[in-house]
């Protein structure tokens, strides 16, 4: 299983970015999809995850209404859109496989490296 997250880059404060994680050796239907972040000196944070058939979206409280998780079952690819970016944001983001939408790292199964994303003011 592979996952390659892509997309990230340095945006200023309120601008946008749409991250992407293709996903290969797997049957992409069969799993949950989920983004996770880790800043600087801080720990893994769940951002968002998408279920198996894309009908269940979980956000974190601090993303909501700015961040849109989805995926494309033809190209294997989940998206992370993100918008109105605010400097809290800035931390390198990684998405995973898992059976469930759910928040906790410890429920997902494969992981891909990591796209730094760095918002600035």
């Amino acid at each position: 299983v592979q996952l390659q997250a892509s997309g990230g880059g340095l945006v200023q404060a309120g601008g946008s970015l749409r991250l992407s994680c293709a996903a290969s050796g797997l049957t992409f239907g069969r799993y949950a999809m989920g983004w996770f972040r880790q800043a600087p000196g801080k720990g893994r944070e769940f951002v968002a995850a998408i279920s198996r058939s894309g009908s269940i979206t979980n956000y974190a409280d601090s993303v909501k209404g700015r961040f849109t998780i989805s995926r494309d079952y033809a190209k294997n690819t989940v998206y992370l859109q993100m918008n109105s970016l605010k400097l809290e944001d800035t931390a390198v983001y990684s998405c995973a496989t898992g059976s469930w939408p759910r928040t906790q790292a410890v429920e997902y199964d494969y992981w891909g490296q990591g796209t730094q994303v760095t918002v600035s003011s």
